[in-house]
């Protein structure tokens, strides 16, 4: 079996470019003081990158297959990552970007190059607009819910 390098190096190039955009969510979030970070986003856009590619050009079968198995398991993940703190509901944005992330890494590896780098600076720019400070001033206006 002869390695096509070419081939090989083009898909070395989307695997980086998926963990830097998932790094650069990370980043944000790690900046923000959140506990996910860099490592984890770049990893969740790094490892659904992986698991694309390699159902893309590996076998015959369906690569949605495993694309909706990312799906899942990236949700379970976000999971663990929300809990109820003094009556408000914490880390459901870590988690859903989080989702996002693993998303960025798929549609880097099936070639949407575009759609990958736009959803980055769109989460980027959302994520960034709490700390605004007008939208902080819409913050402390707001109570806890009682969700007992």
């Amino acid at each position: 079996m002869e390695i096509d390098w070419q081939l090989e190096l083009h898909l070395c190039v989307k695997i980086i470019i998926a963990f830097f955009l998932g790094a650069l969510i990370g980043f944000e979030r790690e900046y923000k003081g959140h506990e996910a970070g860099i490592r984890t986003f770049g990893f969740i856009a790094l490892g659904s990158c992986i698991f694309s590619l390699a159902s893309f050009y590996v076998g015959s079968g369906d690569p949605g297959r495993i694309a909706a198995q990312i799906v899942s398991g990236v949700s379970f993940m976000g999971i663990g990552l929300i809990f109820r703190d003094q009556g408000f509901i914490r880390g459901l944005t870590t988690a859903a970007t989080l989702w996002c992330t693993a998303a960025i890494g798929m549609t880097i590896a099936f070639d949407m190059f575009i759609i990958g780098i736009l959803s980055t600076i769109v989460i980027l720019i959302f994520l960034s607009i709490p700390h605004l400070k007008y939208w902080k001033g819409l913050k402390a206006r707001k109570k806890p819910a009682d969700l007992s």
